[in-house]
């Protein structure tokens, strides 16, 4: 099947961002009362065909966004290579391990939809099995509208810690990943759009 027949979880825009009067660029905290608001819409998803979605900014796709920190206060770093899925995003470097969510028929709630997408990513592309993501924490929420990627999606970013052991990059033509430390994350390397507001909205305010 090709990634633009994939059926995709989205929101309309006008909903997430109660017509446009929460609308944000950059990462906002899950302790935000706007977010709070922004979370609850979530609830109220669409399940539409991805290729469908990729051009219409009328709906927002709802994206996991994972970083990972390890028992030595680095985080993850990786680079998507050109095996990658998505080719606006190859050759630039991430600190969030996720994709696209899809529906989960059997989840009795949303909460049980958005960590089973997050979970399924994690072990795809770095390995981590159930055990491993037992303390997956949703932090907040990140967007940006100022590029063609960032219009048509939003990022649930989550924080989880591992050992640095537990973690590799399962399929090595698409990802390469290295650790670099909290207090060294800065804008010099070639960051996607969403890294790089994460790093200066989470990072350099220290939390």
């Amino acid at each position: 099947m090709s990634k633009y027949d994939e059926m995709i979880t989205v929101v309309p825009r006008a909903t997430i961002f109660n017509n446009e009067a929460y609308q944000f660029n950059g990462f906002k905290s899950i302790q935000d009362e706007e977010t709070k608001y922004i979370y609850e819409t979530i609830k109220q998803y669409e399940v539409k065909r991805r290729g469908d979605m990729e051009e219409d900014p009328s709906y927002k796709q709802l994206i996991s966004y994972c970083i990972l920190e390890n028992e030595n206060n680095e985080v993850l770093v990786y680079e998507r290579l050109s095996g990658g899925g998505e080719g606006r995003l190859h050759g630039l470097s991430s600190i969030g391990v996720g994709g696209h969510m899809n529906d989960v028929p059997n989840a009795t709630n949303v909460e049980e939809v958005i960590n089973e997408n997050a979970k399924r990513e994690l072990e795809e592309e770095v390995g981590l099995n159930e055990e491993a993501v037992t303390n997956l924490e949703l932090i907040g929420f990140i967007n940006d509208d100022e590029n063609d990627v960032g219009k048509v999606h939003i990022g649930l970013v989550f924080k989880l810690n591992v050992t640095k052991s537990s973690v590799s990059a399962i399929e090595t033509d698409t990802l390469k990943i290295d650790w670099i430390s909290k207090n060294d994350l800065s804008n010099d390397k070639n960051y996607e759009t969403w890294s790089g507001l994460i790093i200066e909205g989470l990072y350099k305010r220290g939390v």
